[in-house]
Parts: C-alpha cells; structure tokens; sequence
C-alpha cells in the first residue's frame, strides 16, 4: 500500500493517501477543502486515482474537499451512514468494510466527540479522527458530544485493538504524527492508564474551551459534503481559499 500523511497547518489536520499499488485506486481519509491543490498533485505525482473520500466526522474547524474532489475528478463521498448526509454515496456502516482497490478499511463506530463519530482500521494502522488523539482526545462539548460515550469509545473500542496497531490521529498541535495503542493505553493523559470515567468526565468538564471559532460556517457546509458558505468574515477565508471566492463570484 502506499502511504503518506498531509498536515495542514490552518486547522492542524492530518489528511491521509492510502494508494493500491495493484490498482492505482486511491482514498483521502479528511481532505481539507484549501489543501485540495496539493492532494491532487501528489495523487498525480504518484500515479494514482482518486476514487473516495472518507470522513470520520462532520467537522466543525475546516471544510472537506469531499465535493470539491467529486466535481474535479469524479471520486465517490463516503461518510458515516449515521449523518443521514444526501450528499454521500458510499455510507459507512460498523461491520461493513470500506474497499479500495486492494485495501480494506474496517470502520469502528466511535461517538463521544460527536454522535456520528468513527474511526477506520487498515491492517496495523487505525485512524482515530479526533475521538483519540495523541495524548489526548477530542472535545466533548458541542456536536452532540457526550464524555460517557467517547470513554467508552476509546476504552471498549480502540483500546482493544493490538497494542502494535499505530495510531494516526485527525489533529495533533505539537508537531506529533503517530502513536500506537500501547501508548495510549498507558500514557494517554485524559483516558489512559487506571483513568475512570468519573475523572475523564471531571477533566472534559473542566476544559473550558473557547467557543470553536469556525464552527457556525463548518457544521452546515460539511452537511453538504464541503460547501463553502457565503459571508465568510475576511479574518476566515483562509479556511476556504479559492473555494470561498469562486463561490462568491
């Protein structure tokens, strides 16, 4: 399989290329809408064809290029069954693996971060979204959040996982790119260790995040699988870029 890992640094996402060598048949685990020129040019570089984007949640802090891909190269929208998005033609089920040429993801339903949440499994590698991050997780405090529900998430699903599968998460703020199960299960401050949902619940609530400042423009576009929306304050069209303006124009 062909492998790389894409950061963009406006929403500190991690987008993932998973290429079949075979087939050429290639997959976008979270595509950023404003990095789209960079993936289709490693995906031509590498002489690949983009066939699917796959989300792991509604995002509220970028768009997806889920329908922007589609317009340009005619790849199929996948994302969790649950959303009930009109947008999406390939929704994803727990138990009903995602095929791409000759790799296969096995999605794992993981709500706590939003209800629609899931994480994928390929071979020895699962990429966790944001219900676990690497010495952390995502918050629980809006999106139909739940801290009850992504402790057990994590603790019932991932962590059940071989302590050697790597974990690629959607974001990470400090320059980390992987772990492992192992090390989260140990280390992972918030859910790791002898961590009971008591004390998860007491370290979630007690945050006190600011309000997530593109999350009013992202939830609805992303309902439509990346619709970059119309009146983007100045100070927020680096989130949509060139998509923002053609909109617009």
């Amino acid at each position: 399989m062909i492998f790389r890992q894409l950061f963009e640094p406006l929403s500190s996402t991690y987008t993932y290329l998973l290429g079949c060598e075979d087939t050429g048949a290639a997959v976008l685990i979270d595509p950023v809408v404003n990095a789209i020129e960079r993936d289709l040019a490693l995906i031509a570089e590498l002489r690949l064809r983009l066939e699917l984007t796959l989300d792991t949640h509604i995002h509220a802090d970028h768009i997806t290029a889920a329908r922007h891909l589609k317009e340009r190269v005619g790849s199929r929208i996948a994302a969790p069954a649950i959303d009930r998005l009109p947008c999406v033609e390939v929704p994803v089920e727990e138990g009903r693996p995602v095929a791409v040429g000759s790799i296969t993801l096995q999605p794992l339903h993981t709500p706590g971060h939003t209800d629609g949440h899931f994480a994928y499994v390929c071979g020895d590698r699962v990429f966790t979204g944001d219900a676990l991050l690497i010495d952390g997780c995502g918050r629980t405090d809006f999106q139909s959040g739940d801290a009850a529900a992504l402790y057990r998430s994590v603790r019932e699903k991932l962590f059940t996982l071989p302590d050697e599968h790597l974990v690629y998460p959607a974001h990470d703020y400090q320059g980390r790119r992987v772990s492992s199960i192992a090390q989260e299960r140990t280390r992972n401050p918030r859910l790791g260790g002898e961590r009971t949902l008591d004390e998860f619940r007491d370290i979630m609530a007690e945050l006190k995040l600011p309000y997530p400042k593109f999350i009013d423009y992202a939830v609805p576009g992303n309902r439509e699988c990346g619709v970059c929306p119309q009146g983007l304050p100045d100070e927020l069209q680096a989130y949509c870029g060139r998509m923002s303006e053609s909109r617009q124009g």
